[in-house]
């Protein structure tokens, strides 16, 4: 029986929370087109947004995800397709007659108003009766938890108290749909991580429908009940985080989407029950515990392994397949799980993620003959 030196951490299951959104569809994005010049921006986009959901548009620079979003707020006019809110069709409506605001990324906070200023700015644009206003900013004050600091101006705020003030600025007109552009973009990795759930709490209080754009992973992981991965103006995916990484459809979206021990391989056999694929990167094939119905010419395929997947072991594996021998090349100490490299004797670097479960454990250190493992379901096959 091999022992693992240790187990690997798991993936946030963000997508296994029990929806809180509807099934009805509040935006229905058609066939939606943005070309500039000869370059296409957004190609061909078709996307349903249910009602009360939190969906991230996940995509690195130039992948089309800003564009979308501008298009949705009415900034950029589609060059073909329709935008439907609540079956209305709004894709020439002009942006300050749609239900909808916005969020930028640098807040756009007014310098020489105060918060409550800032958040009562959008309702006095809608002629709202002075009481009303009064009542509604109080409201938002409330709800970011901002009543101690109404009269401060945006200069004497932290970058978590100016997000707050801006988020709620967009939600005091009571919008349909709120768009964030991203959001934690200017804040800290600490403040990020405190803010990401403190957002979702107060978008979740409100019951507004949301889109977010983010190139941060993390971030649409742990905000979003959907996420769309973009690249070349196409949405890739649509999924719930945990089908976006544990069955990714393509290359792009497994490896935009956390790390990922990438191999190139074909088919041997592809049985009901099991498949079997060669790979030049390792000594023996691959083993999986369920076929992938390949067609004949998709026989050649990449393989996609986890780091937090990969065990590591100073001990021989008795199993036939799904193991390599190698050497620690290079180590990386991050605190909760440490990365490590290791060389096989293919030439082949696997990156292994371990969870630091204990403050002093008997771990292998650089230059040390080990193993690598996996279990027989870890592996996920992609033919594109």
């Amino acid at each position: 029986m091999t022992t693992p030196v240790a187990a690997a951490g798991d993936v946030r299951s963000a997508g296994g929370k029990t929806p809180r959104f509807a099934e009805d569809t509040v935006l229905d994005i058609k066939r939606l087109t943005r070309r500039f010049d000869d370059v296409v921006a957004v190609d061909d986009v078709n996307l349903k947004i249910r009602r009360g959901e939190i969906f991230a548009l996940l995509g690195g620079s130039g992948s089309g995800k800003s564009t979308l979003l501008r298009m949705l707020a009415g900034f950029a006019t589609p060059s073909e397709g329709r935008i439907l809110l609540d079956g209305q069709d709004i894709t020439r409506m002009p942006p300050h007659r749609r239900p909808i605001n916005m969020m930028f990324q640098s807040y756009a906070l007014f310098p020489h108003m105060s918060v409550e200023q800032n958040i009562a700015f959008g309702l006095k644009q809608d002629k709202l009766p002075k009481a009303d206003i009064r009542a509604r900013v109080a409201q938002m004050l409330k709800l970011v938890h901002m009543e101690r600091f109404a009269r401060r101006k945006p200069a004497q705020l932290s970058g978590g108290q100016r997000q707050r003030v801006a988020l709620a600025r967009s939600l005091a007109k009571r919008p349909r749909l709120l768009l964030l552009d991203e959001p934690m973009g200017a804040l800290d990795k600490k403040l990020r991580s405190e803010m990401q759930l403190e957002v979702v709490e107060i978008i979740e209080q409100v019951g507004v429908s949301c889109i977010m754009v983010t190139h941060d992973q993390e971030e649409a992981m742990t905000m979003a009940d959907r996420v769309g991965v973009m690249a070349d103006g196409w949405i890739e995916q649509v999924g719930s985080p945990v089908d976006i990484y544990e069955t990714p459809v393509s290359r792009t979206v497994a490896e935009f989407i956390g790390t990922l021990n990438l191999l190139e391989g074909e088919i041997l056999v592809d049985a009901a029950d099991h498949c079997l694929i060669s790979s030049p990167a390792l000594e023996r094939p691959l083993y999986i515990d369920h076929g992938v119905t390949t067609q004949a010419a998709e026989r050649r395929v990449w393989a996609g392994l986890r780091p937090e997947k990969i065990w590591l072991t100073r001990e021989r594996p008795e199993a036939r397949y799904n193991w390599e021998q190698g050497v620690v090349e290079d180590v990386a100490y991050l605190g909760g799980f440490s990365q490590y490299y290791v060389r096989t004797r293919q030439g082949t670097l696997f990156k292994v993620g371990m969870a630091n479960t204990e403050r002093r454990g008997d771990r292998p250190g650089w230059d040390e003959a080990v193993y690598v493992y996996w279990e027989d379901h870890s592996v996920m096959v992609l033919n594109r």
